[in-house]
Order: structure tokens, then C-alpha cells, then sequence
């Protein structure tokens, strides 16, 4: 999928988060967007998903040369955050479960496969609650990166991760993001974006 923004700016009431802002994402390419705290990385990324729209500017999302209406691209992306919240009643099997119902996994990945890769397989019948902030992040990651959409967006992927876990995104994004168009917020952190084809500044 290819996403073009052109002069986004986004204000909320009387204030200006940014203006200006020019980005191409090519199909099947990776791309970082860089900023300190307040920026705007995750409010432009919701505009990118379709989420939010622009107060100035437009975006426009293409398919295979042809435009892709605002609410189409929904089921073609996936996304993780640390702002976004998981069920925290269900256990990772059951957030698995209930995920693939409106987005599918890529092919040939089952339940156990799915939890294997995860690296939380002890962990598959305990309820997300217990989870730490390093677990549920892994979730996150697995959710977006594993299902089978044409668009990854990822916010501060890293956060709350150690060594080993930073380490585990890195090989997940290398070995299930080929052919598919990666944008990655970062706070200028380069384990975040290994690789990427550009980096935006904001």
C-alpha cells in the first residue's frame, strides 16, 4: 500500500501539534518517523491509519495504482501502541482467538505456532492483567506484526521491552515484513527502525 501526505498539519482547539508535514510511504517499503515527546508522531500516525483526520492537508492511500476510499483502509492495516489498551480479562490464547476474527494471521500460523513465537508460551492461560508492561507489549507487537495486513504502523515498538525482547521485535519485523509497508514512531531510537528506507523527522 502507498500512503502520501501532503501539507498535513493537525490542531486541537487553539493549539498546533504540527503543520506542513510532507511524507511518501512506498508499497512494500519501511520508513521511520523520528521526534522528541509532544510532537506529534502518534497523532500523525492516526491520521496515516485513517483514524484522525487532518485539520489541514490531505492523505491519500493507494492500492496497486488505485485509490483506496478512507473506510476501506481499515482492513488492510494493523497497528500496536503503548497507548492502545488489550482486553485485559482474556489470557493470551483468548486474545489470539478473538483477534483473528477481525484480522487474520498470516497463513499457515496457528494457535500454537502463534504462542511459540511469542516467546510467553508458560504464559498462554494467565489473564492479560498479570501480564507486565514488557509481556503486553509483546502481545502488541505479535498482533500487528503477525496478521496478515498490507500496512504496519508501530508506536515506540521498543517501549517497555529488555535486551532480549528488543532483540525478538527485531527478527519478528525482519522475518514477517517483507513485501509490506512498515511506518515506525520513534523517539530517535535506532533499535526501533533497523533498516528502514527513510526516516521523517517531525
Amino acid at each position: 500500500m502507498q500512503i502520501i501526505l501532503r501539507d498535513i498539519g493537525k490542531r486541537f482547539h487553539q493549539k498546533w501539534v504540527f503543520k506542513g508535514q510532507n511524507m511518501q510511504f512506498e508499497s512494500g517499503q519501511h520508513y521511520a518517523v523520528t521526534g522528541k515527546n509532544g510532537s506529534g508522531k502518534s497523532t500523525l500516525m492516526l491520521i496515516t491509519a485513517g483514524y484522525l483526520s487532518p485539520t489541514t492537508g490531505s492523505v491519500h492511500w493507494n492500492e496497486k495504482g488505485k485509490p483506496l476510499a478512507p473506510d476501506s483502509v481499515y482492513s488492510k492495516l494493523s497497528l500496536a501502541s503503548p497507548y492502545l489498551e488489550l482486553v485485559e480479562e482474556f489470557t493470551l490464547e483468548e486474545t489470539l482467538v478473538f483477534h483473528q476474527k477481525f484480522k487474520p494471521f498470516h497463513e499457515g500460523f496457528h494457535l500454537k505456532r502463534l504462542i511459540d513465537l511469542s516467546g510467553l508460551s508458560e504464559s498462554r492461560h494467565k489473564a492479560l492483567r498479570h501480564f507486565s508492561s514488557g509481556m503486553k507489549q509483546r502481545v502488541k507487537l505479535l498482533l500487528a506484526i503477525m496478521s496478515r495486513s498490507q500496512l504496519v504502523l508501530l508506536d515506540e515498538p521498543c517501549a517497555n521491552l529488555d535486551s532480549d525482547a528488543v532483540a525478538w521485535y527485531q527478527q519478528l519485523k525482519d522475518d514477517y515484513g517483507k513485501n509490506r509497508t512498515f511506518v515506525i514512531c520513534s523517539n530517535h531510537n535506532p533499535e526501533e527502525y533497523p533498516g528502514v528506507s527513510q526516516v521523517f523527522g517531525i
